[in-house]
């Protein structure tokens, strides 16, 4: 094998050799690393025979398709379409029609011999010619079948996508207000009524009560779906699917069938509502109490509900078709997954994901599920209702914002990729690449690098399926919000593959389609009117920074990381108007949490810290930072003098969270997030990152119910000052 057939395997497949790692330094990725990553897309590595071979046969595949799968244009751009026929057929006659996603038909004629010739091929001694095809017409908005045609008949098809030239901003932020709001995870929330685990009515109230104070949104940790049968698999980003909602989160007693007797006999025995007390008062979330009384209760409302509704004509049934419907296959396979799974625990099988399942239920498409799904059609029907509730109830909590007034109302966020024993995957494997694992190499957050199992997506598969997949992630993730945070925004430029079995250290990059990707971004954006943040952290190249402004993604800026060189922190009014800026992350400890490295201490019980050395530079590196914050905070008059200036002597006080948190909204960015942990002062975190069963991550409840939370003074205090800071921002610029 020589390093030069790899090497133009390699850039034909958009891995990248080199990289700038999180420290600035040049990195390479290891020959071995290379061969591993094109095993994984497929293709044999052994030897250069092989290797030329794919390359011809990748190429023979292109010229032998008169048109791509995809094209995607901006509105700006003239379009032109490259057209590849064998040269005995270029002078004909062909035409262009085009049916807009409205069902408008345009057309436009052409001899591809009149045209730019822009390549040739010879394949198996014919001459193949490329030609680029101008569209002279104007087209709008939106996502065009485009149908190749000589004298009536198609040749081929392809999609025509047009976006705008960057995605979508409310009027106000545009026009300079600048806003806060509360992060929270949803599971965490405690309340006098949910079931153990905060619910879209928790939402509801709580965006009420917020907007009250000021807030403009609540932006959430992911809610896409897990997994019912497996409810300890609970982290929102090593989800099942990322189009569908987490149904743990139904308030039960809000879905019609709940006041039936039946339901309410169920409801209210004793040995019920023991167990709800128990889930009720543990400070962990206890999913696997929480989803069985859930699971209990939302079966005997189906029943209900399904018998009064959905077996006969009722507007409830003709919008729960319609739902169905509208969910296409994707649903449909969540659903059947999910029955499916929760057939095989009921039966001892392996169940925890597909790859475990019995041979003839590894693949949605086979005629064994078919069988399973036909035989089981009333629990597809159910996993189905509760994708149907739970949008209903998503949609409600959205409702609530609007009425408040709020400038954003719920923003969510989409995890970068899904688990590998997920109904995602199951239903769509040849997009997916279960040979490896999604993470990133080592970085500030993590020394050893970090593994996520997430198998990537394949970047030449999502083209061939016209982009759809992406398609259905932003719309279905925009729906029911005013904003979407993109988590490792960085996944639309490229992703740090790990091959299964090695280290994370070991991986390398893999180059998505960027400009195609935020250009459907923005048409998404603007079509569901959502505002768009990129979780830009980590190992990040400054030309995703440039194009993700460009394209109108706002930035996310974490004030623990915006250092400058000699160690001092930027002022928040330095930092780009166009962010949303935080003092943590779901990633990160608390404010208390870091001040008093409690993290540290946690992460060196755990063994996430290889040597002694490398502990004791990084809590030499906090106590000079606590220092500089310090420096920081009283050089601009964000704290008083009951703050110390001396690190030594200063712990952290109601005072000076509160004032680290007001520090901030006095900031240039149009968005500021809060978390709500530290509105409460609480100490430890919801996720250690690179932890698996180390600390019970994702569990982890608030230290207080929602109904007292905005009762008390301190709080209410705190949401006036950041609401006051806010409106000066907004009137300095």
């Amino acid at each position: 094998m020589t390093n030069n057939v790899l090497q133009t395997l390699v850039e034909a497949r958009g891995i990248e050799s080199r990289y700038v790692d999180a420290w600035g330094k040049p990195a390479t990725i290891a020959e071995s690393s290379k061969a591993k990553l094109l095993n994984t897309l497929g293709y044999d590595t052994s030897d250069d025979e092989a290797m030329q071979s794919q390359l011809l046969s990748d190429a023979h595949k292109v010229w032998l398709s008169p048109l791509n799968p995809v094209q995607v244009n901006r509105q700006t751009d003239t379009v032109q379409l490259p057209v590849r026929l064998p040269i005995d057929l270029v002078h004909d006659d062909y035409e262009f029609v085009i049916t807009t996603d409205s069902n408008d038909e345009l057309r436009h004629g052409f001899i591809p011999v009149n045209e730019e010739l822009i390549h040739a091929s010879e394949i198996d001694g014919v001459e193949f010619q490329e030609y680029m095809v101008p569209i002279p017409l104007e087209l709008p908005l939106g996502y065009h079948n485009l149908s190749l045609q000589a004298d009536g008949d198609e040749l081929a098809t392809m999609r025509l996508i047009v976006a705008p030239t960057a995605c979508y901003t409310p009027d106000a932020i545009k026009q300079g207000k600048k806003i806060w709001g509360l992060s929270v995870q949803l599971y965490c929330v405690r309340s006098e009524t949910n079931w153990g685990i905060g619910d879209f009515s928790d939402l509801s109230n709580l965006i009420g009560k917020a907007a009250e104070t000021g807030a403009d949104f609540i932006g959430l940790n992911p809610i896409h779906a897990l997994y019912p049968a497996n409810p300890d698999a609970c982290s929102p980003y090593g989800p099942s699917s990322r189009r569908w909602l987490n149904y743990l989160y139904i308030d039960v007693s809000n879905v019609e069938g709940y006041e039936d007797a039946s339901v309410q006999k169920l409801i209210n025995d004793d040995a019920f509502q023991a167990r709800l007390s128990h889930v009720r008062a543990v400070d962990y979330v206890d999913y696997e109490g929480v989803a069985e009384l859930k699971l209990q209760a939302l079966r005997a409302v189906f029943d209900v509900y399904n018998a009064r509704y959905l077996t006969k004509n009722t507007k409830q049934n003709r919008a729960f078709k319609a739902f169905v419907e509208e969910g296409g296959e994707s649903l449909d396979m969540l659903a059947v997954y999910d029955a499916l799974q929760a057939d095989l625990k009921a039966r001892g099988k392996e169940f925890w994901g597909w790859p475990v399942f019995p041979e003839e239920f590894k693949n949605y498409q086979s005629d064994a599920v078919a069988k399973f799904k036909k035989a089981n059609k009333l629990s597809v029907k159910f996993y189905q209702f509760l994708q149907f509730m739970a949008a209903e109830q998503m949609k409600q909590a959205s409702e609530t914002a609007e009425k408040a007034g709020m400038t954003i109302g719920v923003y969510r966020d989409l995890a970068v990729g899904v688990s590998e024993g997920s109904a995602e995957i199951w239903g769509n494997k040849d997009l997916y690449c279960t040979g490896a694992s999604v993470g990133a190499p080592p970085d500030i957050l993590g020394p050893l690098g970090q593994n996520w199992g997430l198998p990537p997506m394949d970047p030449q598969k999502l083209y061939e399926q016209q982009y759809q997949p992406i398609i259905d992630l932003f719309s279905s993730n925009m729906a029911a919000s005013g904003a979407l945070r993109i988590d490792h925004v960085m996944a639309l430029l490229r992703l740090w593959w790990v091959v299964k079995g090695d280290h994370a250290r070991d991986g390398g990059y893999v180059y998505y389609p960027v400009d195609d990707l935020l250009a459907i971004l923005a048409l998404e954006s603007h079509r569901h009117q959502s505002l768009v943040i990129g979780e830009d952290l980590g190992t990040v190249p400054e030309e995703i920074r440039e194009k993700l402004a460009d394209n109108g993604v706002y930035s996310y800026r974490v004030f623990f990381f915006e250092q400058a060189e000699d160690g001092g922190f930027f002022s928040p009014s330095h930092y780009p108007e166009q962010s949303m800026s935080t003092l943590t992350t779901h990633d990160m400890p608390t404010l208390i949490g870091y001040w008093h490295c409690l993290d540290l201490e946690l992460g060196k019980e755990i063994g996430l810290y290889p040597t002694e050395e490398i502990l004791s530079t990084l809590y030499e590196d906090r106590h000079a930072n606590k220092q500089e914050i310090l420096n920081s905070l009283h050089g601009h008059g964000s704290v008083d003098d009951s703050v110390g200036h001396d690190v030594n002597h200063t712990g952290m006080t109601q005072a000076l969270n509160y004032g680290m948190q007001v520090h901030m909204a006095g900031g240039s960015s149009a968005l500021l997030s809060l978390q709500l942990e530290d509105w409460l002062q609480m100490d430890k975190p919801v996720n250690i990152p690179g932890t698996f069963d180390e600390y019970p991550n994702w569990r982890r409840k608030l230290s207080a119910n929602l109904e007292s939370i905005f009762a008390n003074p301190d709080i209410r205090q705190l949401a006036e000052k950041l609401t006051d800071a806010r409106k000066r921002a907004s009137s300095a610029q």
